[in-house]
């Protein structure tokens, strides 16, 4: 059997009989995948070679277009215009913003002991303590704040002097307060009726008298009723004694007495008269006559005797008597004043706190309520803020007390006066920190709560200006000026057309890399020659260096 050729191709002839030939091994066909990785392959080169190519043709640089790009500009002048502004030259320092004379307030309370219990009144931070005011309630009790240099340190009460008491008494005159003569150091009546209006007006009772204080008192009260009783009961008795008891019947009696001793006298007188008439001897006569003695002597006794009768009676015991109850009872009313003197108000010490300005405010509390005292119980500022920075000597030279400057706050320029120029604390001998420079303290003009916020504790930069135009003037930069052979100071002014001419200036204040000019013709906007540039610059700048 054979096959019929429709063309070129070659006839193939199969022998039916002949033996089968063997199968050839199938060859594997190319897969889509194969060929694509091919295809991606050579376009990845292709991308690498064409960025190598811009790469290269970047770096390769024509020789005219280098010198193009290398070659000087066209020469010419270099021009600014004449300006209109305010020139002034400023001293600038950093400052840290702080509540003027920061100090620990402490209480007194060596006679609290363990009773130095905060018990209320606990300020906030940010709070103000001002004369008067309560800073904290210990045990019950207020601590005043008043102003004053010396610190508490004993409980002021009658009789007490020193100058602490007249530090209080002008303490109290500040608030209105009178506390007797202020110039007098002793702690009087008027002192303590002083004290008790402070009480008064801070809502608190005056502190009162201990109870051994008031059992003195009561004491005393009895002694003097005791002394004054005696003292009755002694001046009855000299009362007593200085009547007597003489009574009429004893005077009657020692008046006849007398009238009989003289009538003894008469008889005896009469007797001895009629002795001789009678024959009387020697011995009756003798014996007449000293019967008449006798009688007189008998006289005198009854007068005596009648005398004592009308005699003011001995009453030296009983006087001594009444002194002695005097002098007790003037015992008694001293030891009595003295202890109302000691329940008169007094001020104790762990009750009052001096501060040497006020008002202060609170920076930090380090008690709370239930706690005790121990130590420091805040730390209180003034209630205003100030800048405190150093400037250098030369700097602090260009300013005074009431130079003013500003500061930024939030955007906002804040006024601030220099208050104090002063050499700065030193932290010793190898303290080289603060060398040649001085303490500028400043004070920020008029601040809302929310600047005052902002400023606490902040470190600012502060713009004082030391000296001004005051107000706008024409301008040129420095470099605009050039010294004439006189060494007047001019400026090249340029022309509309472009030609220039030398213009004599007077200059004035130069701050900002500016200075003021004054000169005929010369206004705002005129153009002046600050340089060249281009080839001539070069030349005049080589010119000026082999100069």
């Amino acid at each position: 059997m054979s096959g019929h050729n429709t063309g070129d191709e070659p006839t193939e002839i199969i022998a039916l009989d002949a033996a089968p030939a063997e199968p050839r091994p199938t060859e594997p066909r190319p897969s889509w995948r194969t060929g694509n990785r091919t295809l991606l392959v050579l376009a990845g080169v292709a991308v690498v070679s064409l960025i190598a190519g811009l790469g290269l043709s970047r770096l390769i640089v024509n020789p005219a277009e280098a010198a193009a790009r290398t070659a000087a500009p066209e020469a010419g002048p270099i021009t600014v215009p004449v300006e209109n502004r305010e020139l002034s030259n400023d001293v600038t320092i950093r400052g840290d913003v702080v509540f003027d004379d920061a100090v620990d307030l402490r209480v007194e309370t060596a006679e609290l002991g363990e009773r130095a219990v905060i018990t209320g009144q606990v300020p906030e931070v940010g709070a103000t303590l001002d004369a008067g005011s309560v800073a904290l309630e210990i045990a019950g009790r207020p601590v005043l704040v008043l102003p004053g240099t010396l610190p508490t340190y004993r409980t002021l009460r009658i009789g007490v002097s020193g100058p602490d008491v007249l530090q209080l008494k002008a303490a109290l005159g500040a608030l209105g307060i009178g506390a007797g003569d202020a110039t007098a150091d002793t702690y009087d009546q008027a002192t303590a009726d002083g004290v008790a209006e402070l009480y008064r007006r801070a809502g608190y009772p005056v502190p009162s008298a201990s109870d051994e204080e008031q059992q003195a008192v009561t004491d005393a009260e009895r002694m003097v009723r005791s002394a004054q009783a005696d003292l009755t009961s002694a001046e009855g008795a000299l009362a007593s004694a200085r009547t007597g008891s003489t009574t009429t019947a004893e005077v009657a009696a020692a008046d006849a007495a007398v009238r009989s001793a003289q009538r003894a006298v008469t008889v005896a007188e009469a007797e001895l008269a009629a002795c001789p008439a009678n024959g009387c001897t020697a011995g009756e006569q003798a014996a007449a006559s000293k019967a008449v003695d006798d009688a007189r002597d008998a006289v005198g006794v009854a007068q005596a005797e009648r005398a004592q009768l009308d005699a003011a009676p001995n009453t030296s015991a009983e006087s001594a008597s009444v002194q002695a109850a005097k002098d007790n009872l003037a015992d008694a009313k001293t030891a009595l004043a003295e202890a109302r003197e000691a329940t008169v108000v007094a001020l104790p010490a762990s009750e009052i706190v001096y501060l040497e300005t006020l008002p202060r405010r609170v920076d930090e509390v380090t008690v709370k309520r239930g706690g005790t005292v121990d130590g420091s119980v805040m730390k209180v500022s003034g209630a205003t803020l100030q800048v405190v920075g150093t400037a250098a000597n030369a700097d602090a030279a260009l300013l005074a007390v009431g130079t003013t400057g500003s500061i930024d706050v939030d955007g906002t320029a804040v006024p601030v006066t220099v208050t104090e120029i002063a050499e700065p604390e030193s932290g010793g001998k190898e303290d080289k920190s603060t060398a040649g420079r001085k303490k500028v303290t400043m004070q920020p003009g008029e601040l809302t709560p929310e600047q005052t916020a902002a400023l606490q504790g902040s470190n600012v930069r502060v713009s004082i200006p030391v000296s001004s135009t005051g107000g706008a003037v024409l301008a040129v930069p420095l470099a605009a000026l050039t010294a004439g052979p006189g060494g007047e100071s001019r400026v090249e002014l340029m022309a509309d057309d472009g030609t220039t001419s030398l213009v004599e200036v007077e200059t004035g204040l130069a701050a900002g890399g500016y200075v003021q000019v004054t000169g005929d013709g010369l206004a705002e906007g005129d153009l002046v020659v600050v340089g060249q540039n281009g080839s001539e610059a070069s030349d005049d700048a080589t010119a000026n260096e082999d100069a």
